[in-house]
């Protein structure tokens, strides 16, 4: 029996892709859509039949991020989360990220630029804030996690703030090593830990057994 052909991805989804592509390992501002258009080997004006100009394409790539990003923060709400929810919530946190790390590594320059990442940007941090609040709010419910309503709050808005910022932090850290496949595992990895490790003063029980061996295997003995 013959084999079925995949059908030829569109011409608007590669230019998508390779955009994400080159927008990530260069950095948005660094790449003009003739650029994108050589690395397809297709004309400007082909281009341009699908995107009027490279705002078209943030725009759409954007969309992008903002859907797996929505999907993401939707946790369940039929039980209360525990620490090993929070840290598998965290490691799909960061894969989300680092999938569309130019939005992140270009975002101030995107703000001043673009009024739809603004905005839409603006209400991603809010949802990420619900999320986390509602990963504390889990883990105290389940006497895992022992902090006052003040407390809690702040904590949600803390694990925002670095999660929002760590990808930053890692390129300064080692920006020659920052696009390799091995290191980008560690940095996603530490990325998670440091975000939960905000929580650390809080934990009680089993939580903070687990806690503490994910410590070990990140910062050592």
């Amino acid at each position: 029996m013959p084999t079925q052909r995949k059908p030829p991805r569109r011409t608007r989804e590669r230019i998508l892709e390779v955009s994400l592509r080159l927008f990530n390992d260069q950095g948005e501002p660094h790449v003009t859509t003739s650029a994108i258009a050589d690395e397809m080997n297709i004309s400007p004006g082909n281009l341009y039949y699908h995107f009027r100009n490279k705002d078209d394409i943030v725009d759409a790539l954007f969309e992008q991020f903002e859907r797996d990003m929505d999907a993401l923060l939707r946790l369940p709400e039929d039980r209360s989360a525990d620490v090993e929810d929070a840290w598998l919530f965290l490691h799909l946190l960061f894969e989300t990220i680092w999938r569309h790390r130019f939005v992140y590594r270009d975002l101030s320059d995107l703000l001043t630029r673009n009024r739809k990442v603004e905005t839409h940007f603006r209400g991603i941090l809010e949802r990420k804030t619900r999320a986390a609040r509602a990963l504390c709010d889990g883990l105290a419910a389940r006497g895992q996690l022992r902090a006052s309503d003040f407390e809690i709050e702040a904590l949600a808005t803390n694990m925002v703030v670095v999660a929002t910022w760590w990808l930053s932090y890692e390129y300064v850290r080692d920006a020659r090593r920052f696009g390799e496949a091995g290191h980008q595992g560690a940095a996603l990895g530490r990325g998670a830990f440091q975000v939960l490790a905000l929580t650390g003063a809080y934990l009680d029980g089993d939580a903070r057994v687990l806690f503490e061996r994910l410590a070990r295997e990140y910062l050592g003995p």
